[in-house]
């Protein structure tokens, strides 16, 4: 069985950013995107990679994936919900 492609909606890429504003300009975003639509986070600061999914499910949106894409960025996938 195959992997199910992930439609991206939107990228936003905050690297360079540091907590808060990691967490504030995702959320910014997401408030634009309509319920369902997918976005993808690019960063680099290693605090956000846990701060911001946390974040996000806290505020009820669905964190789908938070991956490394190398020593020191990550992206994170998230389902806006409400």
């Amino acid at each position: 069985m195959q992997k199910e492609e992930l439609r991206i909606d939107k990228e936003l890429d905050i690297r360079g950013e540091v907590c808060p504003f990691t967490f504030v300009k995702s959320k910014l975003v997401l408030e634009k995107m309509e319920i369902g639509e997918t976005l993808r986070v690019l960063i680099d600061y290693e605090p956000s990679a846990h701060n911001v999914p946390k974040s996000m499910r806290d505020e009820g949106q669905e964190v789908l994936a938070v991956n490394r894409i190398d020593s020191n960025q990550w992206e994170i996938i998230i389902r806006k919900k409400k």
